[in-house]
């Protein structure tokens, strides 16, 4: 699969950003026009324009770029906001799947994406507890 390059876009200047981060706050509405004409965003769509907008209004510059279905242990980890090594070890302990292309780890999209999702819910449940 082809890939477009990544596009970097730099923070917001505070003022914007301020008022981006306002606008987010407590809204269940985000619509997204094109051209004019209302778009209803899946909602995995959705939540990533979501999060993308909640940076931007952080002041965060941010990457969007494609990602590819199975990934070097170097791009996983990166997604996955994890160290090389530490993610090297996960898949030595089988706790993500990995498939060897030769000597080189792949692992699959899917797999970082349900141990972000389990890491989310495990991260909610200690913080429930803990209140």
């Amino acid at each position: 699969m082809a890939l477009i390059a990544p596009r970097v876009t730099p923070g917001l200047a505070a003022d914007d950003a301020r008022n981006l981060a306002r606008s987010l706050q407590d809204s269940n509405d985000i619509t997204v026009f094109v051209d004019g004409t209302v778009h209803r965003l899946p909602d995995e769509a959705r939540d990533a324009v979501v999060d993308l907008l909640g940076r931007l209004g952080r002041g965060e510059a941010v990457t969007v770029s494609s990602v590819e279905e199975m990934l070097t242990t170097s791009r996983a980890a990166e997604l996955a906001g994890i160290s090389h090594t530490y993610l090297r070890n996960m898949t030595d302990r089988g706790e993500i799947p990995v498939e060897y292309r030769g000597t080189h780890r792949r692992i699959r999209l899917a797999d970082i994406m349900a141990w972000l999702e389990t890491q989310k819910k495990t991260d909610a449940a200690e913080e429930q507890s803990n209140k």
